[in-house]
């Protein structure tokens, strides 16, 4: 008995693989696929063949400014009529196959210029459809993951606007065998709504030319352009807020006493080496181009700002020593101060500290009366004399910076934020 049940099963399995090979036939039979030799395009040796392009982009995965490339899926669809697999039907009805029966017939060869990578998505099964219509006409839709090249330009890196596209040519068929054109004009090409997290898509549409290569002739060309503008808000919080906050931290040292050296310098250290770090971030993740980005001139000129402060408080530091030094000569010190003690004051001195008398006025000797002799002498040759008045200018206004060094800080307090202001203003005004 069990054995009779064994071999009742054994011939209904053998009966559904009949049934199935059976209706196999039948649409091969029924599409004449043994009966043509589909090495060849329909109409070999005719006219060109119309094909039809018709795109959806599902998405734009990713965009890459170090590989200068981008990512996108779209389901590729091709329309062209092929009388071979014509077939009567009373219903007029469309036949629907998956990819087992596109290895027996011809399909374009379409293929994706300057693309670095490609597949066609093959979860659970090749994501093929093929639909044949009775008198011929063919639609073959097929989804595919394309990695391309996008030259970009980063000249205004990251108030920049990027121009892409994607283009399709037939591999071995030149326009004397296949044309290549989009099926519905500009309503070719469509999109679900497509958000990135840098990028906001301006526009997609469809474009066509002819490309020629020197050994195989001219091609038709179908191009997929698209315009992506870069959101801003990301670098503003990465890159620019914390640039503005640091050149605004350097300003603080020129409130803070001229004699607090510590702290004036730890202060001007530390905004140097922070912006150093913004500096090295941005170009980390950029690629190594050979032009000045956007970025890179608000950067490196709030780095020469920061830079600048630090500068400026060297200054102020020497002149004062060198003013309190000169002081200390020419005033009436007692014998018990000296000038070590002098320099030896941290943060909290002031110049009302000390009472040290002013310059005395240096008596008239035979020497001065000399020099003035000598002075009046000059005089008579103009061309000396007005070279020795701008040397003496410059020595006056030297001598009065140096004697009132406390100045440059007052003048650093309106300067710097006033011409980082006017830096901002131009570099919005060019970029924005």
């Amino acid at each position: 008995g069990l054995k009779l049940q064994g071999r009742i099963r054994v011939d209904l399995k053998m009966k559904k693989l009949d049934s199935t090979k059976s209706l196999l036939i039948k649409s091969e039979q029924l599409l004449r696929i043994e009966d043509h030799d589909f090495a060849m395009r329909p109409g070999f040796g005719g006219s060109a063949l119309p094909v039809g392009i018709d795109v959806q982009v599902e998405s734009i995965d990713s965009i890459s400014e170090v590989n200068m490339d981008f990512t996108m899926t779209l389901y590729l669809r091709h329309y062209w009529q092929d009388d071979r697999l014509a077939f009567p039907s009373s219903s007029n009805k469309s036949r629907t196959f998956d990819s087992r029966l596109i290895k027996k017939i011809w399909v374009p060869d379409v293929f994706f210029v300057h693309s670095k990578r490609s597949f066609i998505h093959d979860t659970t099964m090749e994501n093929i459809m093929l639909r044949v219509f009775p008198d011929g006409n063919i639609l073959y839709s097929v989804r595919i993951t394309v990695t391309a090249l996008c030259s970009m330009d980063f000249s205004s890196f990251p108030l920049d606007t990027q121009n892409c596209s994607l283009e399709l040519e037939s591999y071995a068929y030149n326009e004397n065998d296949l044309m290549l054109y989009w099926k519905n004009g500009n309503d070719s090409l469509r999109t679900d709504e497509i958000v990135l997290s840098q990028f906001f898509v301006e526009d997609f549409q469809p474009s066509f030319g002819l490309a020629f290569y020197s050994s195989t002739g001219w091609y038709n060309r179908l191009y997929i352009n698209f315009i992506l503008r870069r959101h801003i808000f990301f670098f503003m919080l990465q890159t620019y807020f914390p640039t503005m906050l640091m050149v605004m931290l350097s300003w603080v040292s020129f409130w803070i006493d001229r004699r607090a050296v510590p702290a004036r310098v730890s202060l001007g250290i530390t905004t140097v080496l922070t912006m150093s770090t913004i500096i090295t971030g941005v170009s980390a993740s950029m690629p190594q181009v050979s032009y000045v980005k956007a970025v890179d001139i608000y950067l490196w000129a709030s780095f020469l700002f920061v830079f600048l402060s630090v500068i400026e408080y060297a200054a102020v530091n020497y002149f004062t020593t060198v003013e309190e030094m000169k002081k200390l000569k020419n005033a009436k010190i007692p014998s018990s101060y000296n000038a070590n003690q002098a320099m030896a004051f941290d943060g909290c001195f002031h110049d009302n500290d000390i009472d040290l008398p002013s310059f005395p006025e240096a008596a008239s000797t035979p020497n001065t009366e000399r020099n003035t002799q000598s002075r009046n002498s000059t005089i008579s040759a103009p061309s000396e004399g007005t070279r020795l008045r701008r040397r003496n200018t410059i020595k006056h206004n030297l001598n009065f910076i140096m004697s009132n060094s406390y100045m440059i800080d007052s003048y650093s307090r309106v300067i710097f934020p006033l011409a980082y202001l006017l830096f901002n203003i131009i570099y919005w005004s060019l970029y924005a």
